[in-house]
């Protein structure tokens, strides 16, 4: 080759040719991410239902020293009798949460709570300051993880069902001032609730007894001030059967069923859900 030969420039991208390459990788990653997002909330919601499992061994754990599960509250201050007065009007409300904390290895925190003060005391207050991981579902986005100066809970216990009719007497498996024995829940352990998802309720707090309810509204779907079965997760919500296994509960499944599930002993056929 001639030393004066003159070599041709190296072709460049035009302006065109840029976009049209910026227009694909913003096309794939708007293909991509609902996927990615999906993935993690798949792995979120695994991850919920793996605390629900911890907390269904705890509580069987609870059952086999004590021959039945813990009442779902003690000393409820919004307990009336039969004339109509409160019962416990200054009483402790503490939470079967609280309870089973030894079974979830959490014996450091179970002995740092003073059983014998209410959950707001200022005896208790360091400790129910304290976060219980097993009890915060991941996809729950919270600023702080302390409600009102206590650790949050996104999981209650299932008082029973205000769907077909009113919840007097309580029908559910986590009930105040009584525990339930597994003899107790005719309805068979794989067909009733013992826990399910509350996300985001306001006095969802593991060592308050208000994370306990009668279920009244189709999942997802209770107003704001009701604590009730919800989620973070799309479709629906994890629940906790009295067998300790887990279900994902979808927010298309029959009332019936779900008024049926939150019962103990209605006797209620279950179909599939």
């Amino acid at each position: 080759m001639s030393p004066f030969s003159v070599r041709p420039a190296p072709r460049a991208f035009t302006l065109v040719e840029l976009l049209v390459v910026l227009a694909i990788i913003g096309l794939l990653l708007a293909l991509l991410l609902p996927a990615v997002q999906a993935a993690r909330e798949s792995a979120r919601r695994m991850a919920c239902g793996n605390n629900l499992h911890q907390i269904g061994i705890a509580l069987h754990g609870f059952h086999e020293v004590h021959g039945h599960f813990p009442q779902g509250g003690v000393e409820m201050r919004t307990i009336r009798g039969p004339d109509g007065r409160l019962l416990y009007p200054h009483g402790r409300q503490l939470a079967w949460s609280a309870f089973i904390l030894p079974y979830l290895e959490q014996t450091g925190l179970y002995k740092q709570i003073h059983f014998q003060k209410a959950f707001d005391s200022p005896e208790n207050a360091a400790a129910a300051a304290q976060i219980v991981a097993v009890y915060l579902c991941p996809s729950v986005v919270r600023p702080s993880p302390v409600v009102q100066g206590r650790g949050a809970c996104d999981y209650g216990g299932i008082y029973g069902e205000r769907i077909t009719g009113p919840n007097e007497p309580p029908k559910g498996t986590m009930l105040y001032e009584r525990p339930i024995a597994i003899r107790d829940i005719t309805d068979g352990t794989a067909r009733t609730l013992l826990v399910s998802e509350d996300s985001g309720f306001k006095d969802g707090q593991w060592i308050n007894g208000l994370n306990v309810f009668d279920q009244a509204f189709a999942i997802n779907q209770a107003p704001a001030f009701e604590n009730d079965i919800r989620s973070k997760h799309p479709r629906g919500a994890n629940g906790l059967l009295a067998d300790a296994s887990v279900r994902f509960l979808h927010e298309e499944m029959d009332l019936k069923i779900l008024a049926a599930i939150c019962t103990r002993a209605g006797g209620e056929p279950v179909g599939e859900y």
